[in-house]
Parts: structure tokens; C-alpha cells; sequence
């Protein structure tokens, strides 16, 4: 895993991208995939997802990055960091619980313009990144929808404490639940595109066919594919995917 940062310390920045991550401990991290490849490879995929995430992140240039993890993780993802970001913990428990301490923690000071993003969608686009941050120009919220009902990315520039009532951006009905409390708050709500994120069998097969192609896009996450390739050819294809 490449390193990332033991410091706490804030780094001068009118935009900070917080991505949202668990320490990589086998049964715990992609367990869906863990059905059909060995948890152990599961495991290491999800490290790769994580490092080329924060290479993404890093390409952005004037932004501040972040780690934020359950509390519990933090010594571990630590460890594993050594000098590139920052790693936070979120108060309280859950993914709900995160993003809520994500806007509290960063958006609240100085109307900072915060992106929460998820560890495991590193072959987006980085101008998509981008334009997710200049939507908070003309809007109170923006949104990545994922094509499963979920969301990749959420960013603010203040904290809204109700925002996140509910499960997080982790589940097929979190961009409606999402949505509704945007709609009762009366935030304008900006979109950023449809992405997909990696969660299940056929996700993995079509970003290992995309990365054929494209390996920069995530290049650990690539070499990962390589050594399990023959694996991950006999998952499901997910053809039929918008």
C-alpha cells in the first residue's frame, strides 16, 4: 500500500476532498465480493481501490486531502499512511455517522467547500472531481449518483446535521433518501455524472475490462486484475449495466 499521512495537521486550502475509508482487515472490507474470491485477495484489492483513489485525489492539485475513518481505524490506516494525507476520525458509528462528521469537521469553520468521496471508485474521471467542486459555486449540495441507487461523491461548503439521516451513501436507496432531506432542508442540489462504484461481481468485471484498456486510470487496482484475472473472468459480466 503507498503511503499516506500520520499528521493531523490542516493545510491551507479552500476545498478539501475527504475520502471515506475502513482499515483494510480481511472479513470486513468488500464483502460481497468476498462471496466468490478469496477474502484474502478482497482484502488487497481493497487497499489497491484506496491507494489509486488517493493518487486520483492527489491530481487535483490545490486541495486538501483527508482520510476519514471509524475511530477504531485510525491507528491502522495510520500506519499504513506516512506522509501524504491526513487521516480523521468521524464521531460515532456508521457511514451515515461519517459523512455527517465529515461536513461538521471540515464545511462548518470557514464555509470550506467539501467533497466526500468513497474509496473504491478511483477510475472516475478526475475532471469530474473538478466539477463537482466548482457546482458548489451555484449550489448548497452536489451529488455523484451511482447507477445503483447509491452516490459516490457528496460535497457541501456548510454542515447540515439532518442531511444524512438513514444509511449512507453505501446503499440502493441512499441517493432518494439523500434527496429527500435535501428537498425538507430546501438546499439546491447539483449532479455531478452517473458513475460506478465497485461493490459486487459485475462492477469488478467491467472496470477489469476498462482497465485493460485504460490501466492508468487505477494502476495498482490494474496489477491487481492482472493476478487475478482468471478469477475475475469467470464472475458474472454485468453486460446488461447502463
Amino acid at each position: 500500500m503507498q503511503s499516506y499521512s500520520e499528521t493531523t495537521e490542516r493545510l491551507p486550502s479552500s476545498r478539501t476532498l475527504v475520502v471515506m475509508a475502513k482499515a483494510p482487515r480481511p472479513g470486513m472490507v468488500k464483502t460481497r465480493l468476498a462471496q466468490s474470491l478469496p477474502v484474502e485477495a478482497v482484502t488487497e484489492l481493497y487497499c489497491c481501490l484506496l491507494d489509486d483513489t488517493i493518487v486520483l485525489a492527489r491530481s487535483l492539485g490545490t486541495v486538501e486531502i483527508v482520510i476519514m475513518c471509524p475511530a477504531s481505524d485510525v491507528e491502522e490506516l495510520m500506519r499504513l499512511a506516512r506522509g501524504v494525507v491526513t487521516v480523521v476520525a468521524q464521531k460515532g458509528e456508521g457511514l451515515a455517522a461519517g459523512l455527517t462528521s465529515v461536513f461538521a469537521h471540515f464545511a462548518a469553520p470557514a464555509q470550506q467547500r467539501v467533497i466526500a468521496f468513497n474509496s473504491d471508485t478511483p477510475h472516475l474521471p478526475v475532471s469530474v472531481l473538478a466539477r463537482a467542486f466548482e457546482a458548489l459555486t451555484d449550489h448548497d449540495v452536489v451529488v455523484g449518483p451511482t447507477n445503483d441507487g447509491g452516490y459516490y461523491l457528496v460535497g457541501a461548503k456548510a454542515a447540515h446535521p439532518t442531511l444524512f439521516f438513514g444509511d449512507g451513501m453505501g446503499t440502493r436507496s441512499a441517493l432518494e433518501a439523500l434527496l429527500a432531506c435535501a428537498r425538507e432542508l430546501q438546499l439546491s442540489v447539483g449532479f455531478t455524472e452517473p458513475f460506478y462504484d465497485i461493490d459486487e461481481e459485475r462492477d469488478l468485471t467491467r472496470l477489469a475490462a476498462e482497465l485493460r484498456v485504460a490501466p492508468a486510470r487505477a494502476p495498482r487496482t490494474a496489477v491487481w486484475l492482472k493476478q487475478w484475472g482468471q478469477a475475475v473472468a469467470q464472475l458474472p459480466t454485468g453486460a446488461d449495466d447502463p
